[in-house]
């Protein structure tokens, strides 16, 4: 089947995503572009590209439902989730600029102003934009699909059943949110047996399914995953319980990551990797935020990972560092050394993404009750129907 979206497939696709209103008759586009053509990468010349095919098909559309887009484009911010420029750029033109050096003495408008005006916005970008646009949906009032990474290879993703997906996540963001603690035994190259428990009291679940139809609302595309944020201890007097070993294959070499009251405190390991991380957390403590556990679900339907995060984390089981206001938690730019640096990195526990470290089992503690989710990195949970729990 074509990698390739054409304009019917697209304005179904996004028709199916946003459910639009009578009155919400139009669509944004949000690109970045590298700050010269130096920094360019072909990954993300396709992107663009494809883009700007997917506003070319929109506005050629001769459908009685069609949606008129308006293409923006700004500066890459150059880390992934953080805060987005106050200006963007409109671009009617039929090329794009090869770099933001193309953006010289055009004319640009305040972002808030943009995102007042449409209601409905996709951001296909280099660098993610999920965390700043949720936080603006939610004053705002938009709705926004966000696309970081986005590759001609994951197009087979938003063809999947809607539906399916969402009752796969929603079944398992119920369950998060009954949960008080999630139980993980790592085993790295078929030996060595790590352990971690993280804290998921005093949080609520939520889900990623492709569905963005209420206002102040912003999620990925591709979806397919329920996620939470570890409780971070804000509470006084009532410390976070998240502690253990977290491993995590980087490159070639396995780092293991101390963790104690939700933070990693500290790096083991022998290689570069393991030198660099520890550099990190002592720049940027908050780098070291257990910031999200998420449970992708596209693995069981047959996906496969395609190196990029988007798609790759709605897999299977994940893990992330860093900011974690954007998901309802408590840290964010201002927490970390400059609000540039702020970040939120995933690691997702697939074979085929960690080939050292095999998620053994993962089970979800509820009040007197204990649900297996994962054994050997596969679900062992009816991700279609009701939970089995075990008497602990």
């Amino acid at each position: 089947m074509s990698e390739r979206l054409d304009g019917a497939e697209l304005l179904r696709l996004l028709r199916g995503v946003f459910a639009p209103g009578g009155d919400e008759r139009s669509v944004a586009f949000l690109l970045d572009l590298p700050p010269e053509p130096s920094r360019d990468r072909e990954a993300w010349r396709v992107r663009r590209a494809m883009a700007h095919d997917w506003v070319r098909a929109l506005a050629e559309s001769q459908s009685p439902d069609r949606l008129d887009p308006f293409l923006y484009l700004y500066p890459a911010v150059g880390q992934n989730n953080a805060d987005l420029p106050a200006r963007l750029f409109p671009w009617r033109d039929r090329s794009l600029p090869e770099s933001a050096c193309g953006l010289d003495g055009r004319p640009s408008e305040a972002i808030e102003e943009i995102l007042a005006r449409h209601r409905l916005v996709v951001a296909p970008t280099e660098y993610s934009a999920t965390a700043p646009l949720k936080n603006l949906a939610r004053r705002l009032m938009f709705r926004a699909a966000t696309m970081p990474g986005f590759s001609p290879a994951m197009v087979p993703a938003l063809r999947l059943d809607i539906p399916t997906i969402h009752r796969r996540v929603a079944r398992l963001a119920e369950l998060l949110t009954a949960a008080e603690g999630a139980e993980f035994v790592f085993a790295v190259d078929g030996a060595r047996e790590e352990r971690l428990a993280l804290d998921l009291r005093h949080r609520t679940a939520h889900l990623s399914s492709g569905r963005l139809v209420e206002p102040g609302t912003a999620g990925n595309l591709p979806s397919g995953e329920a996620y939470i944020v570890p409780y971070e201890g804000e509470r006084p007097g009532d410390p976070s319980r998240s502690q253990g070993r977290l491993p995590v294959q980087l490159g070639e070499e396995v780092v293991t990551y101390l963790i104690a009251e939700n933070r990693a405190r500290a790096v083991e390991g022998e290689g570069a990797a393991a030198r660099e991380e520890a550099e990190r957390l002592l720049l940027d403590p908050a780098y070291g935020n257990l910031a999200e556990l998420g449970l992708g679900v596209l693995g069981p339907l047959g996906i496969e990972p395609v190196g990029e995060v988007l798609l790759d984390e709605k897999l299977a089981p994940h893990l992330a560092f860093g900011r974690s206001d954007h998901f309802g938690g408590r840290v964010g730019p201002a927490d970390f050394s400059a609000p540039e640096r702020a970040v939120h990195i995933d690691r997702v526990y697939n074979r085929a993404l960690q080939p050292r470290v095999l998620l053994r089992s993962l089970d979800l503690s509820l009040p007197e009750r204990r649900i297996p989710l994962v054994r050997d990195d596969r679900y062992v949970i009816d991700l279609d129907g009701p939970a089995q729990p075990a008497r602990i």
